[in-house]
């Protein structure tokens, strides 16, 4: 799987003419190598449904002449570069206007996808319809057509449908059609059968060919549906609604499954689909070194002009970031990254409990935010960490953290005993880590007590913050009871005098918090910690520097040892990775900023001066060097840990320790 890639999209019009008509084979190839892309993934249909070259399974595009994507295969291939070939499956709108029966339909009959057929978009077809079988000969032909290096099956996943095929079925079965599970049930079995005919399918023509199912997420806890494709692409556009909060989660979570994976975002100022639209060359340096720092390969989402002619101000942009990529790759192949916390995410506990045909009985409806949330004091606070599944092995790491909504039953309890009973410590949250009778499940040093009746309170810790002096912490989260306290208290709950009502408030906001009226909220156990707040939902939707410091500072104390130490700020990241008798430390630095309503950019990337880092190792180092330059830098050992400092770095900077 190569680092550099170009995901091109080609969804085009059959009201546009002249289609292709200034492709030129070596204005792409310019292209390509001006953007030093050596993967490329190219179209065989879009999401209008037409195809690119000559079928007899589909309809080429009526304003094409000629076979555009053997033409940019044959292209590509002259200089080296791959060309996985992709074909738009959930979407066909021009089956879809012709088939009205077979799309996706809500339980109130509505369609899925744009909400209906005078409305400028597309819609999502059905997999349980006679589509499928259309779909399938279309990826056929192409295996068979075309040299592809893998297929790529765009907007696709499990999804309820109400559609007459689905209810009949149900029926059929003697199920009820209007029970959600059923529809539910009956939507995993109609992808399951999807993913086994698409495989089918392909091997048949040739067997093994690389091949990936894009949803747009890659679902914590549900390996199955990752293990259906041979790699994994985490679309995760910055500015395209994902924000930068997605991929940090969404690999950290992938790298746990063995697979080869790489980070998908965008060359667009904003999302797919935009043309003219461009981020800055220094906003697509960071995001493609945050990618390889998190142990992806690379890919940019591009979109190919109708008469498609390749746009060299976009290859130049792409190539600013993937020339220092090519130049880092010797330090980036099959190297793993290293971890100390585990966190087993909230949205890896709701498939968790919903594959057991139960729910997550304390979750809510902001399950990102919890998830989110925790990464990002985890990134702030320098700790390396992967998210976790049931099936992760739990004793790799030091410490787990069971985010605001993460119940537990008997498995998972039996799992994390384990892990204590070895050494690791739990950081528990709001209302995780107790049983659906409401029982805390490990030793806390405390029992859980319901809800508190007071919103907001406010946290006081036992200990100093490291920016602010002592006080009372104001927190909107909500907050949770605990009694028969047995454990160490290291932070006090203080309530406010009154809730705000018509009868009683106070200020502009709420009431002040009353001394007189407090109780332990933060406990320390045999286990380890539980925090009675929804401490990671809170950092995500108010970003209290005082809640962040907390957090971080409860775990130094249940993690003194961790792997790397450093000063670096607080938008800085840092990773470590394994490779062969090397570690690799990942430096990074970029401040996004809004500009407009909702987008984050990041344009300036400025220097940063004399980074300290301390690496944990089990012997000293032969030598540390800066890559990829291999300039050599200077070194103390003390018997456990590397301390070097970098003196400038602007973006990305890797510190090679070779050993």
């Amino acid at each position: 799987m190569n680092f550099r890639q170009v995901h091109l999209d080609f969804h085009t019009s059959e009201k546009i003419k002249n289609i292709g008509q200034s492709f030129d084979k070596k204005q792409f190839q310019k292209a390509l190598i001006l953007g030093h892309v050596n993967s490329i993934t190219l179209f065989s249909k879009c999401h209008h449904g037409w195809a690119y070259h000559p079928s007899k399974a589909n309809q080429m595009h009526p304003e094409l002449k000629f076979d555009l994507l053997g033409q940019q295969i044959e292209a590509a291939h002259e200089i080296g570069v791959k060309t996985p070939v992709y074909l738009s499956a959930g979407f066909d709108e021009k089956y879809a206007v012709c088939h009205r029966t077979e799309v996706v339909r809500n339980s109130n009959e509505s369609v899925v996808g744009t909400p209906d057929f005078v409305t400028a978009g597309y819609h999502k077809l059905c997999l349980n319809s006679p589509y499928l079988d259309v779909l399938l000969a279309q990826i056929k032909e192409v295996c068979e057509n075309y040299d592809a290096d893998g297929i790529f099956l765009d907007i696709i996943g499990v999804q309820p449908c109400y559609c007459e095929s689905c209810m009949n079925q149900l029926k059929k079965e003697g199920k009820d059609a209007n029970d959600e599970k059923n529809v539910m049930e009956l939507a995993e079995r109609v992808y399951a059968n999807y993913l086994k005919r698409v495989r089918e399918t392909i091997d048949s023509v040739k067997p093994g060919l690389p091949l990936f199912h894009n949803g747009g997420h890659i679902r914590m806890g549900r390996r199955d549906l990752a293990f259906a494709n041979t790699h994994l692409e985490l679309e995760s556009l910055p500015t395209g609604g994902w924000g930068y909060d997605h991929f940090p989660v969404s690999a950290a979570y992938s790298r746990t499954l063995g697979m080869e994976y790489l980070g998908m975002t965008g060359k667009f100022h904003i999302s797919w689909g935009e043309f003219g639209g461009f981020k800055h060359p220094n906003a697509l340096r960071y995001e493609v070194a945050l990618s390889v720092a998190n142990g992806a390969k690379c890919s940019i989402g591009d979109q190919l002009h109708p008469l498609g002619e390749m746009d060299l101000a976009t290859y130049e942009l792409i190539g600013a970031a993937y020339s220092e990529i090519e130049e880092k790759e010797e330090y980036l192949q099959n190297a793993e990254n290293i971890s100390d916390v585990a966190v087993f995410g909230v949205e890896a506990a709701e498939n968790y409990y919903n594959s057991k045909g139960m729910q997550n009985w304390s979750i809510s409806a902001q399950t990102g935010r919890h998830d989110a949330g925790c990464a990002r004091i985890l990134l702030e606070g320098k700790y390396l960490f992967d998210y976790i599944d049931i099936e992760a092995d739990f004793l790799k790491h030091k410490l787990i953290i069971l985010p605001d909504r993460v119940s537990i039953d008997e498995e998972l309890t039996k799992k994390l005993k384990e892990f204590t009973q070895n050494g690791g410590k739990v950081l528990a949250t709001g209302m995780s880590g107790i049983d659906e009778n409401g029982r805390f499940m490990l030793d806390f040093g405390c029992e859980f007590d319901g809800k508190n009746g007071f919103s907001p309170s406010y946290a006081r810790p036992r200990f100093d913050v490291k920016s602010l002096r002592n006080s009372a912490y104001l927190i909107y989260s909500d907050e949770y009871k605990i009694k028969n306290v047995t454990g160490e208290v290291l932070v006090e709950c203080e309530n406010p005098y009154f809730n705000r009502t018509p009868e009683h408030f106070c200020s502009h906001h709420h009431a002040p918090n009353n001394p007189d009226d407090k109780k332990p909220a933060v406990v320390m156990g045999r286990d380890g910690v539980y925090i009675a707040w929804d401490i990671f939902n809170e950092y995500a939707s108010v970003g209290s520097i005082a809640v962040k410091e907390m957090v971080v500072e409860i775990i130094e104390k249940l993690m003194p040892n961790k792997t790397v130490k450093t000063n670096l700020p607080a938008q800085g990241v840092i990773t470590v990775t394994k490779q062969g008798d090397r570690k690799n430390v990942h430096l990074l630095y970029a401040a996004p900023v809004r500009r407009g309503e909702y987008t984050d950019i990041i344009e300036d990337l400025l220097p940063v001066y004399d980074t300290m880092v301390s690496v944990k190792c089990e012997a000293r180092p032969q030598r540390v060097f800066l890559a990829p330059e291999r300039k050599e830098i200077p070194f103390d050992y003390d018997g456990a840990y590397t301390h070097f400092k970098v003196d400038k770095f602007e973006c990305h900077k890797i510190v090679v320790l070779e050993f």
